[in-house]
C-alpha cells in the first residue's frame, strides 16, 4: 500500500500514503492497494486499506469514508492446513499480503458517489451517497459462489448505473474454478457470467468495451478471453498471445487498442478491437467479411534505436505500420493439393495423372486486398493471409516497385516498393484469385491517409510530390531498361565473338567488327555507370545517371517533398540518360543486327535471343 505520486514533468515524487488520525489502530493494505481515479473528477483519487480513502487534491490530504469493510479477522489465529498452528511456527508475516484488506475499487461513471469496493474476505459493499452509508453484500451467500472469495476486480458499468461486474477467485482453497459475477440493481442481487469458460480458469481482471455495452474482456491465468454477448460465450484471444497469467487489463479508449499487462511483466497490445465490437455470428455462414478500417498515419518510421540503459530506454515493437485491413473468414480458401490431402486422412487411392497434372498447373488461390485512389486507380495489391477466421495485414502506403520487371525474378513482390502516396481517401477492396480469375469477396471499404505531425519546415504541396514521384518512376525505368539493354548488349558481343571463331568461312573482318562494337559498348557502359578502373580504387568518377538511383530512396525517407537539389539531380540524370540512349541505339539497332547477319552468313552458330530457327 506504498504510495507516491510522480511530477511527470520535474519526475520529482511525493509520498501521499493515508495514515491513520491519532487514536485510530494500524492501515492494513492489501500488496495490490487499489487505486482510482474519480471518473467524475480528475483530481479527487481513492485509496483503501482496510477501509475506503478519498482526496480531492490528489492526495495531499485524506479523508476515510468509510469504516472497515472487512471480516477484521486476526491473521494469526486463522486456521492453516486444518488447524490453527503454534506461535513458534515459521511465521514470515513480512512476507506475506496483510488479510482483511480492500482489494478492488469502482465507481460508477453513470453515478457520482455510487462506490463499489471489493476485500479478499468475500465482501463488496456499496455505497451510494459517497461513503456516508454503505450496503454489505456476502458473497458466500450467494448461489454458486464459495464462502469467502477474493474479489480481485469490481468494474462499474460504462452504461447503465444499475450495473456492477466483478471478478472473483478462490485459489487459496483449492479452488480453481473461474467466478464473473454482474448486478443489475447496484449489487442487490447477483447471477454468475461465467459462461462456456473453461472449468479450471483463475480469473483476476474485467473490462468493459465504452461502446458496445455487453463487449467484455477477461484477464486470466491462461490468457485473455472475449464475450460479446455479455457473457453467455466466451472466446479465447489468440493470435500470438500466450497463455500466461495476466492480471491487468484496460482498453486505450483514443486508438481503441486492448492491453494487457502478464503476470510476466510484459505487456501486450491488440490494436483497434473494432473488428470485435463488429463482429456477429452471421459472418461465420459468408466466406469473408471485410471489416471498417481505421485512418493510417503517414509519416516516415524512424529506426531509432538503443539498448542497455535500463528504463531510461525502454523500447518496445511499435504497431504495424501503415494503413491495417482485418476480415473475417469462414474458412480457408483450399488448394487442390490441400483438398487431395484432407481426403488422404481417409482415402489414400491414386487420384490420377490428370488430376495431380492439374493440382500442380494450379495458380492460387490467392487472397489479396487492391488499394485504389479517390480516382479509382489502382495504387497497389497487398498480399493477405488466408486463415480461418480473422486475418490482419497491413499496406504501408507505398507503391509498388516500378522500376521494371526482370524475366528471370519469379519472387512473389506484391506490395513492394519504397515510395510512399500522399495523404487523401482511399479504398480496399478484399479479392480472392484462382487461376488468374478474380472474385469480389468484399468492399471497397473507403478510408483516409492522414498526416501524423506536421514538421517544423512547411512541407511541399501534395501535388508537387506526386508530379515529382510520377517522374522519379518514369525515370527508374528507363534507366533499369537502359542497363538490362547494356548488360545483355555486352553478353550478346561475348557470345557473337565465340560465335565467330565457329564459322565454315574466314571469321578475321569480323572479328574485327565485334572488338569495335564492345568498344563502342564499353565507352557508352563507362558514361552510364562511372570509370571502371577509378572504381577498382574508390576514385571518383564524373555525375553518371546512374548515381540518380538513390534519389527515389532520398525522398522516400521524408514526407518533406522534393528539395530544388533533387529536381535538379533528376533532370540532369534524365538528359545524360537520353544522349546515351541514342548512342545505345545506334549499336543495337543497327551494328549488333549487321554483324548478327553477316555471322549467319560466315555459317555460325545460333546465337541465345535469336529467335527460332528457320528450316
Amino acid at each position: 500500500g506504498t504510495l507516491w505520486r510522480i511530477d511527470q514533468t520535474t519526475k520529482e515524487t511525493v509520498f501521499i500514503q493515508p495514515q491513520p488520525r491519532e487514536g485510530e489502530p494500524y492501515e492494513r493494505f492489501n500488496w495490490d492497494a487499489p487505486i482510482l481515479i474519480s471518473p467524475h473528477k480528475p483530481s479527487r483519487i481513492y485509496f483503501a486499506s482496510q477501509r475506503v480513502w478519498k482526496s480531492e487534491n490528489r492526495g495531499d490530504d485524506w479523508t476515510p469514508i468509510s469504516k472497515d469493510l472487512t471480516l477484521n479477522q486476526d491473521r494469526i489465529t486463522l486456521p492453516m492446513f486444518g488447524k490453527q498452528q503454534s506461535w513458534d511456527n515459521a511465521w514470515d508475516v513480512g512476507a506475506m499480503s496483510n488479510y482483511n484488506t480492500i482489494t478492488s475499487l469502482a465507481e460508477s461513471p453513470k453515478q457520482e458517489g455510487l462506490i463499489y469496493a471489493g476485500t479478499d474476505d468475500g465482501i463488496i459493499q456499496i455505497t451510494e451517497d459517497g461513503g456516508s452509508n454503505w450496503r454489505k453484500v456476502n458473497l458466500g451467500s450467494i448461489k454458486g459462489l464459495p464462502q469467502t472469495p477474493f474479489v480481485n476486480d469490481v468494474r462499474a458499468d460504462l452504461f447503465d448505473a444499475n450495473t456492477v461486474y466483478a471478478a472473483l477467485d478462490n485459489h487459496k482453497y483449492g479452488d480453481y474454478k473461474p467466478y464473473l459475477i454482474k448486478s443489475t440493481d447496484k449489487g442487490k442481487s447477483w447471477s454468475l457470467i461465467n459462461g462456456d469458460l473453461p472449468k479450471t480458469l483463475l480469473t483476476w481482471r474485467l473490462v468493459q468495451d465504452h461502446v458496445k455495452k455487453d463487449l467484455l474482456f477477461a484477464a486470466t491465468e491462461y490468457g485473455i478471453y472475449f464475450t460479446s454477448n455479455g457473457g453467455n460465450n466466451w472466446i479465447q484471444l489468440k493470435g500470438g498471445l500466450p497463455t500466461i497469467a495476466f492480471r491487468d487489463i484496460m482498453i486505450q479508449r483514443r486508438e481503441n487498442d486492448l492491453v494487457g499487462a502478464s503476470f510476466g511483466r510484459g505487456f501486450f497490445i491488440l490494436d483497434d478491437i473494432t473488428p470485435l465490437r463488429n463482429f456477429d455470428t452471421s459472418m461465420l455462414k459468408s466466406e469473408a467479411t471485410l471489416f471498417d478500417v481505421k485512418d493510417a498515419y503517414w509519416y516516415v518510421p524512424s529506426n531509432d534505436k538503443a539498448g542497455g540503459q535500463g528504463d531510461d530506454r525502454y523500447l518496445a515493437e511499435n504497431p504495424p505500420f501503415g494503413a491495417i485491413f482485418t476480415y473475417f473468414m469462414a474458412d480457408k480458401l483450399s488448394s487442390l493439393k490441400d483438398e487431395r490431402k484432407s481426403r488422404e486422412k481417409t482415402n489414400t487411392d491414386f487420384p490420377g495423372w490428370d488430376a495431380l497434372e492439374t493440382e500442380k498447373n494450379e495458380d492460387g488461390p490467392l487472397i489479396l486486398l487492391i488499394i485504389k485512389d479517390a480516382n479509382g486507380d489502382i495504387v497497389n495489391t497487398v498480399k493477405g493471409t488466408n486463415t480461418k477466421g480473422f486475418n490482419r495485414v497491413n499496406w504501408e502506403l507505398n507503391y509498388p516497385n516500378k522500376s521494371g520487371e526482370r524475366l528471370n525474378n519469379n519472387r512473389d513482390t506484391f506490395g513492394d516498393g519504397n515510395i510512399m502516396v500522399t495523404p487523401g481517401t482511399f479504398s480496399v477492396t478484399l479479392v480472392k484469385r484462382l487461376n488468374g480469375e478474380t472474385t469480389v469477396l468484399q468492399g471497397p471499404k473507403t478510408f483516409n491517409v492522414v498526416p501524423l505531425y506536421d514538421g517544423a519546415l512547411p512541407r511541399k504541396s501534395y501535388d508537387e510530390i506526386n508530379a515529382f514521384r510520377n517522374d522519379i518512376f518514369a525515370f527508374q525505368q528507363d534507366l533499369n531498361a537502359t542497363n538490362i539493354l547494356m548488360s545483355k548488349s555486352l553478353d550478346l558481343v561475348d557470345a557473337m565473338k565465340r560465335a565467330a571463331n565457329k564459322t565454315t568461312r574466314s571469321n578475321t573482318e569480323l572479328l574485327k567488327q565485334i572488338n569495335e562494337a564492345r568498344m563502342k559498348l564499353l565507352e557508352i557502359q563507362k558514361e552510364l555507370s562511372g570509370h571502371p578502373i577509378k572504381e577498382e580504387i574508390g576514385e571518383s568518377s564524373n555525375p553518371t545517371p546512374n548515381d540518380a538511383r538513390g534519389i527515389a530512396f532520398s525522398v522516400a525517407n521524408s514526407t518533406y517533398g522534393p528539395t530544388g537539389t533533387h529536381k535538379a539531380t533528376l533532370n540532369r540524370a534524365s538528359k545524360q540518360l537520353s544522349e546515351l540512349k541514342l548512342k545505345l541505339k545506334t549499336v543495337t539497332n543497327s551494328l549488333l543486327p549487321a554483324i548478327e547477319n553477316d555471322l549467319k552468313a560466315a555459317g555460325a552458330p545460333w546465337i541465345e535471343g535469336q529467335g527460332l530457327i528457320d528450316n
